[in-house]
């Protein structure tokens, strides 16, 4: 059975377990049937013309894990950024981790999605944002809309911050064969209010896994989103990230994506501005080897003057590994005195590495500073002759001209541990051995 037969089974049993009469059943039967529709996004779709999924969708994957797999705080120590106090919310196939996890309802709601959907306290908050921004021509969307059920819900109320950095990671335990794993998020960030978010997927076996994600973002006035999310994981997963960010007047969304690891790794970053003064920034590393294909497919749409988007991608790539790069800016007629700069610059360090960029501008305003730029080239031969004769050895110099090439991404990363994680990473990827794992 194809997995999409095998899906459109599974939703009856699916929908039997939960009340039929809760607010989203409509919702969840409409998004089927939508499902059913599109199916899987192939390769004659020209949004992912460079990224085939027949890979991934050739397993048969559990869509409906047993229990969750018994595992401990010291089987995933090193995954979690555990030199600061931080919320936690863990997933384990899917399934809520309570021993693992920290949450609060102290002046801000850290908790799950289901309790979220399912609690009248939280009624007004799931029938003003949930699943409003999420476009409705996505297969993959559909799908994880149709099987919402479980994770992160986080509600920052008005003239509030979060104390802590709020983590959010779903791991995979490999009790499974292959297992398909759909995580659904709701960030809601009040007005004059601020939070700063890790994300993660990490495989703690090599089973195939395959995540499919739906993350939804709104960003009020004046508040502060500041996002990360950490892609290395093991060479048997595939993530297909679905983010949406919702902006009001006046308001920050800072997102960083570092992606080192993983089979085929798709990002879908969608930015919406609806508000004057409001501001985004996209930034991204990539550096992957073998057979490993990451795919960043960005969106910033401007629908409101007087704001500003920065997007800066930089993707170094080895052996046969593959990369895209779909970043597109669209400028509507009334959001005039825009400053629009996006950039993706790549190293290809074997002859069979491929990268494919798309940067576009679709601008309807007369009055903007919009621009974008894209390079793909290899190492300055110049510097490594420069570097060898001051007594640097060749793997050495490759290696630090890589590192400052990648590294100017992380100047805005804000959370030091983040930042000392990722350099450190960065250089064990690029073969500089400093005694750090992530």
């Amino acid at each position: 059975m194809e997995l999409k037969d095998k899906l459109l089974s599974s939703f009856m049993a699916f929908e039997e377990a939960f009340d039929v009469d809760t607010d989203i059943h409509q919702l969840r039967s409409d998004a089927i049937k939508e499902f059913e529709t599109l199916g899987f996004p192939s390769k004659k779709d020209e949004a992912w013309k460079y990224t085939s999924l027949n890979s991934v969708l050739k397993h048969d994957y559990s869509v409906f894990p047993n229990k969750e797999d018994a595992i401990d705080y010291k089987d995933i120590k090193k995954y979690l950024i555990h030199d600061i106090d931080s919320y936690k919310l863990i997933f384990i196939d899917g399934i809520y981790s309570s021993h693992l996890s920290q949450t609060t309802h102290d002046k801000i709601d850290v908790c799950l999605m289901s309790s979220a959907l399912s609690k009248s306290k939280y009624k007004p908050i799931i029938e003003n944002y949930f699943n409003k921004i999420v476009p409705k021509n996505s297969g993959l969307n559909a799908l994880n809309t149709a099987f919402s059920k479980e994770g992160a819900f986080i509600h920052i109320h008005d003239n509030k911050s979060a104390d802590m950095p709020i983590q959010i990671i779903n791991f995979s335990t490999g009790n499974e064969s292959a297992l398909l794993v759909q995580p659904r998020n709701l960030i809601v960030v009040g007005e004059n209010s601020q939070v700063q978010i890790i994300e993660r997927h990490q495989s703690l076996t090599d089973h195939p896994v395959f995540t499919n994600s739906v993350t939804e973002v709104f960003v009020e006035k004046r508040a502060i989103v500041d996002y990360y999310k950490i892609q290395n994981d093991r060479h048997s997963a595939s993530l297909i990230d679905n983010t949406f960010v919702e902006q009001k007047e006046e308001s920050y969304c800072f997102m960083h994506t570092f992606s080192f690891g993983g089979k085929l790794t798709r990002n879908n970053l969608n930015f919406y501005q609806k508000g004057e003064r409001s501001e985004s920034t996209l930034k991204g590393i990539t550096i992957i080897e073998d057979k490993q294909h990451v795919d960043h497919n960005t969106l910033v749409h401007h629908t409101s003057p007087n704001c500003e988007s920065h997007q800066d991608y930089k993707g170094i790539f080895a052996e046969n590994s593959t990369g895209v790069f779909n970043g597109r800016v669209l400028v509507d007629k009334e959001a005039q005195k825009i400053n629009a700069f996006q950039s993706n610059n790549n190293i290809l360090l074997d002859d069979k590495a491929t990268i494919n960029s798309k940067p576009q501008l679709e601008i309807f305003a007369d009055d903007v500073k919009c621009s974008h730029g894209c390079t793909i080239g290899q190492l300055d031969e110049e510097s490594l002759f420069y570097m060898r004769s001051r007594g640097i050895p060749l793997k050495e110099a490759r290696a630090l001209l890589m590192y400052a090439f990648a590294n100017n991404v992380m100047e805005s990363v804000k959370i030091p541990e983040i930042k000392k994680r990722i350099t450190h990473q960065i250089a064990l990827k690029l073969g500089v051995n400093l005694g750090f794992d992530l």
